[in-house]
């Protein structure tokens, strides 16, 4: 054991290949993982806490997962730190070959393209009910009565919000920029949640007499199972951390792991509270938008409502970035092969690509509104990123690093015990929505 013990120590304080560009401290950092995580797996917490059977099996489920998203966060740092490479699909390619690599950077894209419409059309949706409750608080006329103008439309609205700040947000080289607006978002994704504790200890004397159902224990083991994706989803900040490790002044693996604790820990009380006291609100009832489970013309929760949407724009930069970069360093690359690639040539290719991502995602958005069928479908693809990479690129890394012999079992068993989860989600989760979708048409 203490043989363990002091590999396990020369680990975590192992170094990492210096990078250069701005430098992120311990707050930055944080920030940005919490804002990468608070996104919009908050509004569905309440209900997956109802889908799961109750407080306690959810809290329970959450738990579990902590456990295998806090490991995947420091195998990918220590990954990073073993290869020297910065971003994601890089450290994948050199640790597990380029067939993973390939596989990587295919997934990653398409994901993080599919996470970009999904946010938009959650913006859309957002405009779209703040600008009827505002009416409806303003006028006191219901909703039949609203004007139709082109200038209050949430396409027209949604346009403007993606040239005129989205845009702005995206085009940065650095992820470092982005700690100042993530700040702005964790705490408007922290509102919401104190919103919903509010408005569950200040509720109305009729409200409190009629207590809502609760479910009574789990279900079945397939409910519980089936929220297992969107609770690791809401605490997803995975396809960031490697931009975010290797941006950071302090890379020593000892310091990233208690970045990852910190940020996870409070990632898990506000999600857990959202989840808990919207559940005790609504019980059985509760919708999968906590939102949508409030009266339009709650002051308070049209602030929510709006601060949320605020929320989410600051995530689709990060998005954004991270996608923009699998894309754009093959380019790179290709015309580095042919000619010499200047700074502005770079310039140029990164505010061309961030436009033409902006386009295509917000095009989507507003002429497929019924794009929650196929997000869905390609949910459980965020298996990948937390569970099956990550675990194979322990599994590769104990082949090659000189650790002991015990060490090596034990950490290649976690590394095959974290991928196989993987596997098992990705397979349950999408043949769910497969069967869902099938239902439906």
């Amino acid at each position: 054991m203490e043989e363990l013990a002091r590999e396990s120590i020369s680990l975590l304080a192992k170094p990492t290949a210096n990078t250069d560009g701005p430098r992120l401290g311990s707050f930055g950092a944080i920030v940005i993982m919490l804002k990468s995580a608070l996104g919009a797996g908050l509004l569905n917490f309440p209900w997956a806490f109802e889908r799961a059977g109750g407080i306690h099996t959810a809290v329970a489920v959450e738990l579990v997962s902590l456990v295998f998203l806090i490991s995947g966060l420091v195998i990918l740092g220590y990954s990073s730190s073993i290869s020297g490479q910065s971003t994601y699909q890089a450290v994948v390619r050199d640790m597990c070959g380029p067939a993973f690599g390939k596989l990587c950077e295919i997934c990653y894209v398409f994901n993080l393209f599919m996470i970009s419409i999904a946010f938009l059309v959650i913006v859309a949706d957002q405009l779209q009910k703040l600008s009827v409750s505002l009416y409806e608080l303003i006028t006191g006329s219901p909703e039949a009565e609203m004007p139709h103008h082109w200038y209050i439309d949430q396409r027209f609205t949604l346009f403007i919000l993606c040239l005129f700040l989205i845009l702005p947000l995206s085009i940065p080289k650095e992820i470092g920029i982005q700690k100042y607006t993530s700040v702005l978002g964790t705490l408007a994704a922290t509102y919401l949640t104190v919103a919903i504790i509010v408005k569950y200890h200040t509720r109305e004397v009729q409200a409190v007499q009629i207590a809502p159902l609760y479910s009574s224990g789990i279900s079945s083991w397939a409910s519980m199972f089936s929220v297992i994706p969107t609770i690791c989803f809401g605490f997803q900040c995975h396809e960031a951390c490697i931009a975010i490790y290797s941006s950071m002044e302090n890379k020593r693996l000892s310091h990233w792991v208690f970045i990852s604790v910190v940020s996870m820990f409070f990632c898990l009380v506000i999600y857990s509270l959202t989840g808990i006291y919207g559940y005790l609100t609504f019980g059985r009832h509760v919708a999968a938008d906590i939102l949508m489970s409030y009266n339009g013309d709650d002051v308070l929760m049209i602030i929510a409502r709006l601060l949320f949407g605020i929320s989410i724009i600051t995530i689709y930069p990060i998005i954004l970035l991270l996608g923009r970069s699998v894309i754009q360093d093959p380019l790179l690359q290709l015309c580095y092969k042919r000619t010499v690639v200047t700074d502005s040539f770079e310039s140029r290719t990164r505010v061309a690509l961030t436009t033409a991502w902006i386009s295509i995602t917000l095009l989507i958005a507003v002429f497929v509104p019924d794009i929650s069928k196929v997000i869905s479908v390609i949910g459980g693809i965020s298996a990948f990123f937390i569970f099956i990479f990550p675990g194979l690129c322990l599994i590769f890394a104990m082949q090659s690093e000189p650790v002991s012999p015990k060490l090596r079992v034990l950490l290649s068993a976690w590394g095959m015990v974290t991928l196989l989860c993987g596997v098992f989600i990705f397979g349950q989760s999408t043949s769910i929505a497969i069967m869902q979708l099938l239902h439906k048409l």
